[in-house]
């Protein structure tokens, strides 16, 4: 059954905007105009379909503030996340102490509306509402070597034990993460995730352990922080090694004493908070050149899961994609596809997945949404087969347009075909480190030089294929602003789905 969200906006466009972005995740969005007719919703028959809610803070009848005021009278125990025109402190901070699950400021960003409402619709089925998951994770009949891994996960979960959750981008480290929340002692607690990598430097220290009134400009209020909001239950630092050695030294203060110092505060406040710590860049390393800690690196791993690639699970892809498409199949209901071919299994089967579970997901939505017939076929899986060809071009020699040593990193829309350089040097010569060359073509059919801009976009529909579409991570790897990388994805009518 499809995850419902209520959408309470009373801007037309606005409504117009989010039923867009909420559809394309495969959610269905309810409509509400204002704060007394979301009530009347939440007071009804629909409420218990219900897994999340995104409510405008300003409305003429009823602000959001109300609402919320008025769902904790009531007990109901729905994910807010607000929005908010105004992108301040105070703001932010008013929102959640009246009991917001997050906010995002207008006009909101696709890739960051989709991060934040899939985690409060994961915190509605595994937080709160904890009887809703599943039996027992030693009863999920995984394929080895993902059943090592939820072995391991389950003994994890029944301590209060640092986690430290390793693996490369895509694989599935925060689905562990929330199963080790779920399946512990801490089930009906919060869970709260932050993204280490996107912490803003100056605000870091802030949203982590809080501050005082007056700590800084903008600081009307008191601000508890992600720990604080974690109290009794989990917290999940997310790309970990991208905090800054100022940082590193709080969180191994309160590792060691459990407490925090709000900034500006007069006092350590106590914290109770099982951590646990994601990260797709090897923490070893980073202590190696100092850009870690080395007592805080023991600390976060005291007991270590490495989840594999998907490349090195090929039992569970059928699993996987069987499991995506049947959610596609509700959220694209124009769309023939019902089942997928033997010969589509076996492409993708044979393919190595570089994006990993969120290029393997995107891969069947863009099928879907393609499809012709009720039985997918390798011809709706068209980057698939151009990445999977120039694979076998590549295996005609080292002189091959696809990287060596990391297949399936090439073309990801059906652009020219890839020239081989003995045919077409180019005056360049090898673009990437190690001497690994470039997967985006350079010479169009007749071995010319390809333009710039042709060359750019593929770049960008390569990153969005390898990083999963989420825009912070890909501007940072291309070396743009977020901004910049809006403005060229429009100008070369690239989507961001």
């Amino acid at each position: 059954m499809t995850k419902k969200v209520l959408v309470v906006d009373d801007d037309p466009i606005q409504r117009r905007l989010l039923d867009a972005h909420i559809s394309r995740m495969g959610l269905q969005p309810i409509h509400c105009d204002g704060g007394r007719a979301a009530l009347d919703v939440l007071a009804g028959p629909k409420a218990g379909d219900i897994a999340a809610i995104v409510l405008d803070l300003v409305m003429p009848d009823k602000s959001g503030s109300e609402v919320m005021a008025e769902m904790r009278r009531r007990r109901l125990e729905i994910p807010v996340v607000v929005q908010t025109a105004k992108d301040s402190v105070d703001t932010v901070v008013a929102a959640m102490r009246a009991g917001a699950f997050d906010f995002v400021v207008k006009p909101v960003a696709p890739d960051r509306l989709k991060e934040t409402l899939k985690s409060a619709v994961r915190m509605f089925e595994t937080g709160t509402h904890a009887a809703r998951r599943p039996v027992s994770l030693e009863r999920l009949s995984l394929p080895d070597p993902m059943a090592s891994v939820v072995q391991v996960a389950t003994k994890a979960a029944r301590s209060a034990i640092p986690v430290l959750i390793g693996g490369e981008t895509g694989v599935g480290k925060e689905w562990i993460a929330r199963a080790i929340q779920a399946y512990g002692p801490r089930a009906t607690r919060p869970f709260v995730t932050v993204n280490c990598g996107a912490l803003p430097s100056d605000l870091a220290e802030s949203i982590l352990f809080g501050h005082a009134k007056g700590a800084f400009t903008d600081a009307g209020r008191d601000h508890v922080g992600k720990f604080r909001e974690a109290d009794g239950g989990t917290l999940l630092l997310d790309e970990v090694g991208e905090l800054s050695p100022a940082v590193q030294v709080k969180l191994l203060r309160v590792l060691q004493e459990g407490t925090v110092d709000p900034v500006g505060g007069d006092r350590p406040v106590p914290v109770d908070v099982r951590i646990l710590s994601a990260t797709n860049r090897s923490l070893h390393e980073a202590v190696g050149r100092g850009s870690f800690r080395q007592d805080l690196y023991y600390r976060l791993n005291a007991f270590e899961i490495e989840v594999p690639p998907l490349r090195d699970r090929p039992a569970e892809i059928r699993m996987l994609a069987e499991q995506f498409l049947a959610r596609f199949r509700e959220s694209e209901p124009q769309s023939p596809a019902r089942h997928l071919s033997g010969a589509a299994i076996d492409l993708l089967e044979r393919f190595d997945w570089p994006g990993n579970i969120r290029q393997l997901e995107n891969a069947v939505h863009r099928a879907v949404v393609l499809a012709d017939s009720d039985v997918l076929q390798p011809m709706d899986f068209g980057p698939i087969v151009a990445m999977s060809e120039a694979r076998r071009a590549g295996s005609d020699g080292p002189a091959s347009e696809v990287p060596a040593g990391h297949t399936g990193n090439g073309l990801v829309t059906p652009a020219p075909p890839l020239m081989s350089r003995k045919t077409h040097p180019s005056p360049y010569g090898d673009l990437e480190r190690g001497g690994a060359q470039s997967a985006v073509a350079l010479h169009d059919s007749k071995g010319d030089m390809r333009r710039l801009e042709d060359i750019e976009a593929d770049l960008i529909r390569l990153a969005l294929v390898q990083y999963g579409g989420r825009m912070s991570e890909i501007a940072r790897r291309l070396g743009i602003g977020r901004s910049t990388l809006y403005r060229k994805m429009r100008e070369y009518d690239i989507s961001a789905s």
